[in-house]
């Protein structure tokens, strides 16, 4: 079972700060790939390509995409980073509603970062 680190991207995929830049250090993100699974990574976009902050119907249906790359996947282990509440700009309690309602597997585990905030 790979541990797969789920994070907020941006669709141009520059991977140069927070948990994208930890993403292509550590888990084998692509520099260039803004959405989906690279190495034992999964991108999901929370910025456009210009980096300008998605709206938040979009950021869940990539979150709809990733519940099923994961349910297709169960035999990984899925980190799901606070997406789109750092560089984004979004609060937790905004993005909560959205990873409760596409109605993630049990492979999808949230991260601690979840409580920090």
């Amino acid at each position: 079972m790979a541990e797969v680190f789920v994070f907020g991207s941006n669709l141009a995929g520059r991977h140069g700060k927070g948990a994208a830049l930890y993403a292509r250090r550590c888990y084998g993100a692509v520099y260039g790939v803004g959405e989906g699974r690279t190495g034992n990574a999964y991108a999901i976009p929370t910025k456009g390509h210009r980096l300008e902050t998605l709206p938040l119907d979009k950021i869940k249906a990539s979150l709809f995409w990733f519940a099923e790359y994961a349910r297709l996947t169960p035999e990984d282990k899925f980190l799901l980073t606070p997406i789109g509440c750092g560089l984004a700009g979004y609060t937790r309690e905004e993005i909560r509603p959205l990873v409760e309602a596409v109605n993630m597997p049990p492979n999808v585990v949230l991260t601690k970062e979840w409580n920090d905030g």
